[in-house]
This record gives C-alpha cells, structure tokens and sequence, in this order.
C-alpha cells in the first residue's frame, strides 16, 4: 500500500495517509493514563502498539471517549506474558483484557485475511457470517478488517501520528458513515454491522452513506441467525444510550426492528400510532431524559414496557377461555419473556423485576385503606408508578389518568391527607363485608 506524509486525509481510500502530530490534534493529555502504559509497555517491548476505533474517532471530534482500545503486533499469549494483569477473553475473537483495578484496557492483535481453506483459527457458515476468527496479520491487513472508516484510524505511539487508510480522515470531517469494503460482504460477516451502522450514526450525528444503507433492508433478516445473548447486549446500546427514540426509528425503517422484536413489530403493523408505538417512544423519551440528566436507568423498565401489551394480549386470550384473571397474567408474563429470549434473550435478574412491575398494575387499581400504603412501600412501588404514567399517557383512557392523578397527589401529601384519600376511595364500597356471626342455640331451646 502506498504511503504519503500529508496535512489532510486522502480523498484515494487505497492509500495510506499518515497525519503527523501537528496536523491531527490528538494530545496524550486526553488519552487515559492506563492506556498510555500499555501502549508505552508495547512500544518498549519492540511491538508495534496503536490507539484505534472509537477512542481516536472520539478524540479527534473533540468527545471524550468511553474506552480506549489498543491493537498490537504481539499475540495474547505473548502480551499476557508482558502484562501479569492480563487475561485472555473470547473464542470468536481472541482478546487480551489489562486489569487497573475496575478499568479494563483491551488489547487485540492485528488480524489478517482468511485463506481459501479453512482452519482451527478462522471459520465462516454458509451465508459467510464469521463464526471464528483469530488469524493474525499486518496493520495493513487489519485495517481492511475494521468495519468503517471513521473507526479504522490508528493512533501511533512510536511518533504520536494517525494513520489513516481509508479516507476516515474526510469522512470525519463530511460527517459521514462509510463501510470499508463491500457493503454486503461485510454485512454477512456479521450481521450486528447493521445495527452498528445505526447506533453510530444517531451517536454521531452523521448520515450513512448510499452504499452503506443501501443493502440493509434486504439483508436485516440476517439478524436472526445471531445469539440472543449478543442481541442482549446491542439493544442496551441502542436503547440505553441517549438516543433510543432515534434508534427506534431508525431501526423500523431499515427493518431491522422485526427480526429482534417480532412479537412488537406485529403490534405495531396492525396499529399504526396506537398505544403500542406511543408506550414504546414514551419509555425511550424518559429513559433518554434520564441518560441526559445522568440518572440511572434499568434494562427491566425498558423491556417492561417493550413487552407490556404482548404480556396483556396473551393474557386476554387466557381469561376468554375461562382462566382467571391473576392466573391469566402470571402465565402470560411467563409466556412472553420465554418468546421474546428466542430472538434477544433477557437475563431473570431483569425480568424478575418486570414481572414484578407488570403484576402491580393491577394492585395500583386497589387503594382503600391499608392496601394503598402496603403498595407505597412496595420496593417496586415507584417503577410500577412511573410505568403507570406512562400507561396513561400512551393510552389517554379516562380511568388510568385519573388512577395516575391519584397516585400522583397521595405521595404528595402528608400522612394525614394520605389517611384521608384512602378513606375516600370508593366509600362504603370498598369495605369488607362481614358475614353474621351464627348464634349458638340456646339451652333452652335444646330443652
């Protein structure tokens, strides 16, 4: 591959532009000290040792990047060697973890190009999906392996410049998101390169380029043939972001929504802007809100109500063939989490409490006297409150706003006036019927 040293990126994406300091931007100042030592422990070592994808993609736009990953010429086991605070992680992709205490600095080797044949470290299936892949190689080779161009730039810690082999540079500065080499093959290799394209873009403000979106719609039912633990993982990416209002939409219209989520697709097919979409966008609305305002979110309230109307489907059929109401639920919960882990699977430590969120929507209904303050201390009182919220804004339904207002007012007051509506709520209705007591027979009588 050719070389030149050059102030600006080339427009050629067939060669290699190497940006020296001064014209890059990038300080070592921004760059997180344990990744310095390992870059510098490499470059001591006489490997060659590079900062790459999105931690140089960040820096270079001026954001502070979420990690700091580092592509090297030794291989784990020798990198494990130099580093006693490294462990070697995956099979698929063959990566080396150095441990600082809670941060983890990754560091892979460069990889290299598949051969014809076939073997123990590299393997395709038949639609060309990688299903193994640790074949080493050059920067050269390993820079055609990266999947956009924005994310192939290298940051040299031998001389403090980028490299750059395939226009990243420009289309950084075009805000642009390009795929290196052909688009198809590349979505074949692995298929999670659609979404990626997506989170990417809405992450980045950037547009995607023709080419690059070109194929996806035809191509996104290949997202059925990845793990559902791995699709776990990508929608929290996507959803849990900041930006899961944009993904959303972006997703349906690439069709990449169905293959992850069918049950919901198939709702939302059959009602265009109803309750399903307007629950769905409200709960990506709050959580983005939560993201921006840095408070914490929960993957159970996403799926919570991504799964809230396939659970009350389920459990509407059940009640019309005579099972009763609480059972119906109970089964439906099961029902629909079991379905959806087909295609993304959900641990039980968020589904336990969706569950727990789904069932005390019922319990929110019944509020006279002591039940309104045992469901207020409820430790999953306030989620299944903001669920609710979001219930009645979706739906508009007289009854549930007005269940919402309630609810709303009763942790707004003080314990007396909380006292007071749980007295108020249904009267004399609410109360519990006693039967007559039985009265013995008297001696008398039995004379």
């Amino acid at each position: 591959m050719a070389k030149k040293l050059i102030g600006n990126a080339p427009s050629d994406a067939a060669e290699l532009a190497v940006i020296p300091r001064k014209h890059h931007g990038i300080s070592r100042n921004d760059i997180s000290e344990n990744a310095l030592k390992v870059l510098y422990r490499l470059h001591k070592a006489g490997f060659e040792a590079y900062l790459v994808g999105g931690g140089v993609r960040d820096l270079l736009l001026r954001h502070q990047p979420k990690d700091f990953d580092i592509a090297t010429n030794a291989t784990p086991e020798q990198i494990r060697r130099l580093f006693r605070n490294c462990r070697l992680v995956g099979r698929r992709f063959r990566l080396a973890h150095i441990l600082f205490g809670r941060d983890i600095i990754e560091v892979a080797t460069l990889r290299g190009h598949h051969e014809e044949n076939t073997s123990k470290n590299a393997k395709q299936d038949d639609r060309g999906r990688l299903l193994r892949d640790n074949v080493y190689g050059t920067i050269d080779e390993d820079a055609e392996r990266r999947d956009f161009t924005v994310n192939g730039l290298y940051y040299d810690i031998s001389d403090y410049s980028v490299r750059d082999y395939f226009g990243g540079m420009e289309d950084l500065k075009a805000r642009r998101l390009r795929l290196i080499g052909d688009p198809e093959t590349r979505y074949r290799e692995d298929p999670v390169r659609m979404i990626r394209a997506v989170r990417f873009a809405t992450k980045l403000g950037f547009t995607l380029e023709k080419q690059t979106a070109k194929p996806i719609p035809r191509l996104a039912p290949l997202m059925g043939t990845i793990p559902p633990a791995r699709l776990f993982e990508e929608t929290l990416k996507l959803l849990m972001s900041g930006k899961g209002l944009e993904n959303f939409r972006m997703l349906r219209e690439y069709g990449l929504w169905e293959p992850m989520f069918p049950l919901q697709e198939a709702q939302l097919k059959r009602s265009p802007g109803g309750k399903e979409e307007r629950l769905i966008e409200a709960m990506l609305v709050n959580t983005d809100e939560r993201v921006a305002a840095e408070k914490p979110v929960t993957p159970a309230f996403l799926y919570a109500a991504l799964l809230w109307y396939v659970v009350e489907e389920i459990s509407q059929k059940r009640q019309q063939k005579g099972v009763p109401p609480y059972d119906a639920l109970t089964s439906a919960c099961g029902e629909a989490i079991s379905q959806q882990c087909k295609t993304v699977s959900l641990p039980r430590r968020f589904t336990t409490p969706a569950q727990e969120i789904w069932q005390l929507q019922g319990r929110l209904e019944k509020r006279s006297g002591a039940r309104a303050f045992r469901l207020y201390e409820h430790p999953r009182f306030r989620a299944a409150y903001d669920f609710l919220l979001l219930r009645a804004e979706a739906e508009q339904d007289e009854e549930l706003l007005e269940l919402a207002r309630w609810w709303t007012q009763f942790q707004d007051a003080d314990e007396q006036g909380r006292r007071q509506m749980a007295r108020n709520v249904g009267g004399e209705g609410n109360r519990r019927r006693r039967r007559p007591r039985r009265r013995k027979p008297s001696a008398k009588s039995d004379a």
